[in-house]
């Protein structure tokens, strides 16, 4: 026994035999690997878990600006997933203050203000915002050229400027912008999923479709798993007419959703919409309802669904889906139009979005079905002067939008009834 203690104790000294109750040894994660992870995940498409590493990296390493940049990117870019606008608006004003730090702990890194200026671009153009547009844009200017007098041969400032102009409505500059940041990353032999989006953005708002799918498409090689970029490659298709490529590209969206896990309503809205576009009502609504499934608590997806019911002249059914859009709805009436079970499925209450220029369309059109249908026996004319004159006094100036709610107006003047406050 003597022995036997005596070779224990020199095991224990050795390293050999660990002492009863020590701690466990275990790897600790370093602010690199959690950027490498999201990177890696960012790639991938998952961008909610891309977030997540980058705010694990920020955490661990503060004062790295590098890091607060990325985050602020993979935020902007990830607000294109939300359906509503004021989902985007919460997930760019956290970009905004991830790209405000960068510019803090790192006041002379172009990237750092490039990303500031790409962040308050996409701010700025958010129907809640509109009330800092300007000085917002106006600050995403100064951030980009901040951010090339850092370094001038900054391809991500180039493409960012670029894009910042398209927004300014000034596009000859834009073009030339871009231009500059494409021939800058031939030479270099880059391939940046970032300047060829901006490429592809600034020949549509050209009007040169077929260059932006194919720039669109140069950036799916970059990165083949975003979403948006597959959704944006639809929309230029649908502006050519082309639906089959349209919905050709929708589906490879949702099939990659599918293949992350991610329950993502994007992609079977848009390819609602196109089947709308063709005629086809039934496709369109069996897909805006596989929406309303991923995402039943969103108003804009019921807006959706009311308008391709409008749409195929269903008015009667338009009616609950536009309502629970523009003011809310119970969980009865949610569950009416899910067609859920009332007895087992999730009761769900409805929150309706303020009047904007996106939702504009959902006012409106519920104002015209109800005073379309007023009868002594359904009189909703009275509901129906409300809404228009709140789109009235919404969008005073807006001719086309007045040209649309007048006649719905004069019907309802016909049987006697008008605004009257309140």
């Amino acid at each position: 026994m003597i022995i036997g203690g005596f070779l224990l104790v020199n095991a224990v000294q050795a390293g050999q035999i660990q002492p009863m109750f020590s701690p466990t040894l275990t790897p600790t994660r370093t602010a690199d690997s959690f950027a490498f992870e999201g990177e890696t995940h960012f790639k991938a498409g998952d961008l909610k878990k891309a977030i997540t590493a980058y705010n694990n990296a920020t955490r661990l390493a503060p004062q790295n600006g590098d890091l607060w940049s990325e985050l602020a990117r993979i935020q902007t870019y990830s607000s294109n997933l939300l359906t509503t606008d004021k989902e985007k608006q919460q997930r760019l004003a956290e970009a905004y203050e991830s790209a405000d730090m960068a510019v803090k702990v790192s006041p002379d890194s172009s990237k750092a203000w490039a990303v500031r200026a790409f962040t308050l671009d996409w701010n700025a153009n958010n129907a809640f915002n509109m009330d800092k547009k300007d000085s917002y844009m106006t600050e995403a200017e100064q951030n980009a050229v901040r951010a090339l007098q850092l370094d001038n041969q900054n391809t991500l400032a180039l493409a960012y400027y670029s894009e910042i102009l398209v927004d300014q409505q000034k596009w000859d500059q834009s073009l030339q912008v871009i231009n500059q940041a494409v021939a800058q990353s031939s030479q270099r032999g880059e391939a940046s999923m970032d300047l060829h989006r901006v490429n592809a953005y600034v020949n549509e708002s050209l009007g040169n479709y077929d260059v932006a799918i194919n720039e669109y498409k140069e950036a799916v090689k970059v990165t083949p798993n975003l979403t948006f970029l597959h959704i944006s490659i639809g929309l230029n298709y649908r502006q050519l007419k082309q639906f089959d490529r349209a919905i050709e590209y929708f589906a490879q969206a949702s099939t990659i959703n599918e293949n992350l896990g991610v329950r993502d309503s994007i992609p079977y809205l848009a390819i609602g919409k196109t089947y709308t576009q063709m005629g086809e009502f039934f496709s369109a609504s069996r897909n805006v309802k596989k929406a309303l499934q991923f995402d039943p608590t969103s108003p804009d997806v019921y807006g959706q669904l009311g308008i391709v019911y409008f749409r195929s002249h269903n008015y009667e059914g338009s009616i609950d889906p536009l309502k629970c859009a523009i003011y809310g709805c119970d969980s009865e009436t949610s569950c009416g139009i899910r067609d859920c079970d009332p007895l087992t499925d999730q009761k769900i209450t409805i929150q309706g979005m303020p009047l904007s220029p996106n939702t504009v369309v959902y006012y409106y059109t519920y104002g015209s079905v109800l005073a379309g249908l007023h009868r002594k026996s359904q009189p909703y004319c009275s509901d129906a002067v409300k809404v228009l004159h709140q789109v009235r006094q919404g969008f005073p100036d807006d001719k086309i939008i007045l040209a649309i709610i007048a006649p719905s107006e004069e019907i309802c003047a016909g049987y006697g009834i008008v605004y009257s406050g309140g």
